[in-house]
């Protein structure tokens, strides 16, 4: 196996740390792993780990980029300064100003390596930027006293913090969520966001703080988060934002928001839940100009591609979309029903939520509250006259029944599962108490599908791979891998992870007549996976290979995400 570790480089002020004995070998090692799994910088993942203090960091960097460090308990900032960079900018980026001198702004920062917040505030004010080294949480206290004073004397006076529900009064939450200066907050958070080009946020609060993250190509990072005390008025802006009960902070409650982002059109999922220390708040963002609607574009092989669009194209059936919950399944139907879709054609989708408008497409959004379930939709659906119906997920027998009897009356029915491979669906439908004789009748075909990362193209690198590696390929694709493979070391462009986008692994199961008959006799899912196989179907794992082959990915990126199947 590679011992080389993937997802960090050892930057200059990490290897002189380690060259005077300071921090170990073994500790470097521990430390790469960790940064990698939070994509976050390799220098940051060794003082979380306590392997070296902040200080002793903080000086390290300083030296080897020959930069001074400064103390901002001593070093209070200008407020000249402060009112050349916006508060936007400063949060965002968490630097202070500190004062304007001979053309240009001295700027404390506690990550030198942030180009990108250095070139902003150069061209917000017009001066050249002369950076200066500071401990990151005095950075954020200064951050929150400068720009955010009014709120703070607000949470001062007792209007903005963590209090019993008892006491928390409907008015005050309206009037602090609609404070400027938390509207700016949220607004900065959603906006860093979609540049990040994250598809989650998550607001968490605990004891002591709130911890903010985004999930970027599908791993969870760190960012840096607000005070706790401002975790009602953020809860509550969210709630107002999408509609729901500010007073509310018992129960679960799930909203919506629709906003412009940069000229960006995006629809927010919200989900809230009470938890021991306050409410917590996941936002789903659904870019609508980020969506791939094309099937090419989704990482399909080429044979994978030939056998999905011919049974996407029959006339009548049912075709299913299996793996996890964000995996891109909806994306993969989306995909499908554009490729299909023909003004003579009629097309009906039923979904929880919609997330992605299509043209030329009528589509429903489930609404239990008033009854409106996946079965009752699809019932009055199919009076409608459809050609094709979409339905988000399959959850329950009755929905399977009422889809299925639609595709054997002529209807072709697209749907989901939750299952680990393509076989597992029909075991799925069977522990639903959906009949075999009618699964092997109605179902067409079934696609599986899970993401990966894709290597970084700004830090890819060819190395040879060892000797057990090159055997594990050759011995599961039946190729000879060649010579040497792709990785990333890391940069600033992936957050030193390595990766930097998603593809996908993905099982194509078409339904032959020998299938089939193994569903009458109710084979088990391995004994179906084990025939397509040996009938040319490949596994994803298979897929994995063959990218990582191709230098899309990396061989530890395919283990993590096809672990089902070592």
């Amino acid at each position: 196996m590679s011992d080389h570790p993937t997802g960090s480089t050892v930057e200059p002020a990490v290897r002189a740390l380690l060259d005077s004995g300071v921090l170990t070998h073994e500790d470097l090692l521990r430390a790469q792993a960790d940064a990698e799994r939070g994509g976050q910088p390799l220098r940051l993942s060794l003082v979380k780990l306590g392997m070296v203090s902040a200080r002793q960091m903080q000086e390290a960097v300083g030296r080897s980029l020959g930069i001074p460090a400064v103390d901002l308990r001593e070093l209070p900032p200008d407020p000249e300064a402060l009112r050349i960079v916006p508060a936007e900018l400063a949060y965002r980026h968490q630097v202070v100003p500190l004062r304007v001198q001979d053309g240009e702004v001295v700027v404390a920062t506690a990550d030198p390596f942030n180009l990108e917040a250095l070139d902003d505030i150069r061209m917000v004010t017009g001066k050249e930027v002369n950076p200066v080294l500071a401990d990151a949480a005095e950075i954020q206290r200064i951050v929150e006293e400068a720009y955010m004073k009014e709120m703070m004397e607000a949470a001062d006076n007792g209007d903005v913090q963590l209090i019993a529900e008892k006491e928390i009064d409907a008015a005050d939450l309206e009037r602090m969520a609609k404070e400027a200066l938390v509207i700016r907050l949220v607004n900065t958070v959603i906006r860093q966001a979609v540049a990040e080009k994250a598809s989650d946020i998550h607001i968490e609060p605990f004891e002591n703080e709130i911890r903010l993250r985004y999930r970027i190509d599908g791993v969870l990072t760190e960012q840096a988060a607000p005070a706790q005390r401002l975790l009602p008025a953020i809860v509550s802006r969210v709630k107002i934002l999408s509609n729901l009960n500010i007073a509310e902070h018992r129960l679960p409650q799930d909203g919506r928001i629709a906003l412009l982002v940069s000229g960006r059109e995006v629809d927010i999922r919200v989900s809230i839940i009470p938890t021991l220390y306050g409410e917590a708040v996941v936002l789903r963002l659904l870019d609508q100009s980020q969506l791939a609607f094309e099937l090419e574009e989704l990482g399909m092989q080429d044979e994978q591609l030939a056998e999905y669009t011919a049974i996407i194209h029959k006339h009548h059936g049912v075709v299913l979309a299996t793996g996890p919950t964000g995996c891109g399944k909806t994306t993969t139907l989306y995909a499908a029903l554009r490729r299909i879709y023909t003004p003579r054609k009629k097309i009906i989708t039923i979904e929880d939520p919609v997330e992605y408008r299509l043209h030329g497409v009528n589509q429903i959004h489930v609404n239990p509250k008033i009854g409106l379930s996946f079965a009752t939709g699809l019932r009055h659906i199919v009076r409608h006259d459809p050609d094709i119906v979409m339905v988000g997920e399959i959850r329950d027998q009755e929905t399977a029944n009422i889809a299925i009897n639609a595709a054997l009356t002529g209807h072709l029915v697209f749907s989901t599962l939750h299952t680990n491979d393509a076989s597992g669906a029909v075991t799925r439908l069977q522990d639903m108490g959906v009949e075999p004789y009618l699964i092997a009748s109605s179902l067409e075909g079934v696609l599986a599908q899970r993401l990966l990362r894709r290597i970084c193209p700004e830090c890819r690198e060819e190395y040879e791979p060892s000797a057990e590696w090159m055997a594990t390929i050759h011995r599961e694709l039946e190729i000879h891998p060649p010579a040497t493979l792709a990785r990333g070391t890391g940069c600033s462009a992936c957050r030193y992870t390595g990766y930097a986008g998603r593809t996908a692994l993905y099982e194509v199961l078409p339904l032959n007549e020998h299938i089939r008959s193994m569903i009458i006799r109710r084979a088990s899912a391995g004994e179906i996976k084990r025939d397509a196989v040996l009938h040319g179907m490949s596994t994803m794992r298979q897929d994995g290979w063959k990218k990582v082959i191709d230098g899309e990915t990396t061989i530890e990126e395919v283990l993590a995400v096809t672990q089902i199947e070592e």
